[in-house]
């Protein structure tokens, strides 16, 4: 796998003084395995933003000292990122804080707007000006512009949902109210709950409730806006059952945890489902069944149960080292930091290896070596997502079909470029039993988006040498 990740968000709400910065700290913590590029934490102690925000793991950026900096207050908003417009800066840390002449508003933001460029070439028109490269400034500058024209930030952020198109969900932090909202299609999770002591929290998966002790409420319905303020919760439902749900399938398939819910799915479940279909599809001949750490595990799992052929851990993943797509440079060399073999797993074995998708190929080739050279006797890949075809505009980093393997190269010869003795792909017409039957978003295998496009899919956009420029 060497596909880039979504954005983590996490809010917090009490109606009296808590340690709203520790809660942050804590649910960034459980939603890490989303972006490990920058974090930042925004608290709102009685109408006054203090905030911290840098390049770095949460346990890095946020030390006991900085934790202990933070005033008590009673909001707050947190983020962790991966990238998917504009680059890895300290600049484009999120959240957002912006100062208006109503107030202070700080915001977070998961997803990609498929109307990006359009929106921020108008507003520069209009005389607007962009301190960061990222799309989530576009929003927070809309919300902006609509609470100097409305008469609550609740308006202000129903209005600006009636430009912003593709993927958002939204956490935005007011002198006074919390408020989250999904975009109609719910492309991204969402969910909130409450702690013991009353404090509402919300994230962008449920294990991060579990992590501050929040027994989780419910998802945030597509199209919806949530509002937590000193009269109590308020939904607002206007965008509701406007359009088809789109959820992006891949949050089960790679990008959540484990051990989250996702609208009603238990992710652990898709993924060992998604096993024993490739099980069903694609028989073999084997001794062993492993699966690749951490998201191919669940899924060779199901394939086992279906097959009859045993599951061993065949690769040791070194706990001390992040996600290898995640970081900068040559992705062969990091297998080898990241990833081990267990020689005796797999030594004169016929294995099969699960991985839970293909988009280069550099990684899988590097673990197809390596259990080659722990004696495996053969090796047949089965990978737990279909063939990506693609580029994707919601935020999933897949910009350009060039970088896709599959767009290039036969079944045949991506298998021979692996080095594997058989390779099989999960069928796309059975994505849907993953999703418990919901609607969901497959164009990056499908090529059938549910939004308009934008003709420049590149995360890069805004910073091209001048090189570059045609």
């Amino acid at each position: 796998m060497s596909l880039h990740e979504e954005c983590g968000i996490f809010g917090v709400y009490s109606d009296s003084q808590t340690d709203a910065a520790r809660y942050c700290f804590y649910g960034l913590y459980a939603l890490q395995h989303r972006g490990q590029e920058s974090c930042g934490i925004v608290v709102n102690d009685d109408g006054v933003f203090s905030s911290h925000k840098d390049v770095g793991l949460v346990g890095e950026v946020f030390t006991k000292e900085r934790l202990s900096a933070f005033p008590g207050g009673s909001m707050a908003v947190a983020h962790t990122r991966y990238g998917t417009t504009g680059s890895s800066s300290r600049r484009n840390c999120q959240p957002i804080e912006v100062n208006h002449q109503k107030g202070r508003l700080a915001l977070a933001h998961n997803g990609n707007l498929s109307n990006a460029a359009v929106l921020r070439s108008g507003l520069e028109l209009s005389g607007a000006i962009f301190h960061t490269t990222t799309d989530s400034e576009i929003i927070a500058y809309i919300i902006t512009r609509e609470r100097l024209r409305t008469a609550s930030i609740e308006d202000a952020v129903s209005e600006a949902m009636k430009s912003l198109e593709g993927a958002y969900s939204l956490i935005v932090m007011s002198p006074r109210k919390l408020i989250c909202a999904r975009d109609p299609m719910g492309f991204r999770p969402l969910c909130y709950g409450k702690t013991p002591d009353g404090t509402y929290v919300v994230a962008s998966e449920s294990c991060a409730l579990h992590a501050v002790g929040a027994k989780p409420i419910r998802d945030v319905e597509p199209g919806e806006i949530l509002i937590f303020g000193q009269n109590g919760i308020e939904s607002r439902r206007e965008y509701c059952g406007k359009n088809k749900k789109s959820l992006c399938v891949f949050e089960y398939i790679y990008f959540a945890r484990p051990d989250s819910v996702i609208d009603g799915v238990f992710v652990q479940n898709a993924r060992v489902k998604a096993g024993e279909i490739l099980a069903a599809q694609y028989p073999v001949d084997a001794d062993i069944v492993t699966g690749v750490p951490d998201s191919g595990i669940d899924a060779a799992i199901g394939y086992s149960r279906a097959s009859g052929i045993p599951y061993g851990v065949g690769l040791i993943k070194n706990k001390y080292v992040g996600r290898t797509f995640i970081s900068p440079g040559d992705r062969m060399d990091q297998v080898k930091i990241k990833l081990s073999a267990t020689e005796e797993t797999v030594k004169g074995k016929r294995v099969v290896l699960i991985d839970d998708s293909i988009v280069r190929g550099t990684t899988l080739r590097g673990i197809v070596s390596l259990l080659r050279e722990a004696g495996a006797k053969e090796i047949h890949v089965r990978v737990a997502a279909p063939p990506f075809l693609h580029p994707c505009c919601y935020g999933t980093d897949i910009d350009s079909k060039e970088h896709l393997i599959a767009c290039r190269c036969s079944l045949k010869e991506i298998s021979e470029m692996l080095g594997t003795d058989s390779l099989g792909y999960f069928p796309l017409e059975r994505l849907g039993e993953l999703t418990g039957g919901q609607g969901f978003c497959s164009a990056c295998f499908s090529g059938r988006y549910p939004t308009e496009i934008p003709a420049d899919t590149r995360k890069d956009r805004y910073e091209q040498k001048l090189s570059e420029i045609q």
